[in-house]
């Protein structure tokens, strides 16, 4: 039954059945159910050695599929994988916006609000939207799933704060579109996330705390587990946040948590067949067709 706990918060973030995932995660246990048990009490012999594990899993260039199934593994493998895998896995694929995160001491010895694990599934992973909440309604739920590739901007994440926060630091993602949770009116479902630097001493933290707002009762965040605000609620959404996601102004409501992860939806409208083309016409990925992984507004792309 505890094994079957631990597959089922791994399987949130990442489906396990990527070809060869299974297998890699079967032959890092040492072989079958338990294996990683089979070592002793020594967490840092054979296999279970954090340097092996960072050999291992650099040769699969951080593979975020691979690196939940073998969390999934064992409790040791699980604590390693939170303490030095996920770290890896985010400084691998978006370098930059993790130095941002982490510089001039807003992260001391390394660590950050939620943990490393909340954080590269954030990275990787659109939480969707499963129920309706207080100011946004929803007819059918959109479920969460693996990003292969997601781009995350502090230009963007601007235009989500009210001007007197304008000095804190917060990136948010491009919104995933969720098509068939569709409503009446030609809408899709966007998903975003998004996560603050510093949360802690940041001023709209201070603000919430100042102003005791109240945390929500039924939502929790879907990275780290963590109470969240409401930020529609706490009249902190500016007009700024719906053009910049391409939604109707107030169409939208997005939470913070005590960690700083933000989540949110919006109802996006299609574009019409002009608008695609226009924007096809406009996207330059550069010769060889990949994006930089930081361009001028400060994305992060992996």
């Amino acid at each position: 039954m505890e094994r079957g706990r631990k597959n089922q918060k791994c399987s949130s973030f990442c489906n396990p059945s990527t070809p060869g995932a299974t297998a890699a995660a079967t032959s890092i246990s040492g072989g079958g159910v338990g294996g990683g048990e089979s070592y002793g009490g020594n967490g840092n012999s054979g296999i279970l050695d954090e340097t092996v594990l960072m050999l291992v899993f650099r040769s699969l260039n951080w593979d975020p599929h691979v690196i939940c199934v073998a969390a999934c593994v064992s409790r040791r493998l699980r604590a390693v994988a939170r303490r030095v895998l996920f770290r890896e896995l985010c400084i691998s694929r978006a370098p930059r916006m993790v130095s941002a995160l982490t510089s001039d001491g807003v992260a001391p010895a390394g660590r950050l609000g939620g943990g490393w694990h909340a954080l590269a599934k954030l990275l990787f992973f659109c939480c969707g939207c499963a129920a309706p909440t207080r100011f946004f309604a929803l007819d059918r739920p959109a479920l969460g799933h693996f990003v292969g590739v997601s781009r995350f901007s502090k230009t963007s994440g601007r235009s989500f704060l009210a001007r007197r926060f304008w000095s804190d630091l917060l990136f948010v993602s491009d919104p995933c579109e969720h098509p068939a949770a569709g409503r009446g009116g030609g809408e899709d479902l966007g998903a975003y996330r998004g996560v603050f630097r510093g949360f802690m001493r940041s001023r709209t933290r201070a603000w919430l705390i100042g102003k005791q707002a109240e945390l929500e009762t039924r939502v929790r965040c879907p990275y780290c587990g963590a109470r969240v605000w409401s930020m529609t609620a706490a009249g902190l959404v500016p007009n700024s946040a719906s053009t910049r996601l391409g939604s109707h102004e107030g169409s939208l409501e997005y939470f913070v948590c005590v960690n700083g992860h933000l989540h949110g939806y919006c109802w996006l409208a299609h574009l019409s067949t002009d608008d695609d083309d226009d924007e096809a016409d406009g996207d330059d990925t550069g010769d060889d067709g990949k994006h930089n992984e930081e361009d001028e507004e400060g994305n992060a792309e992996f």
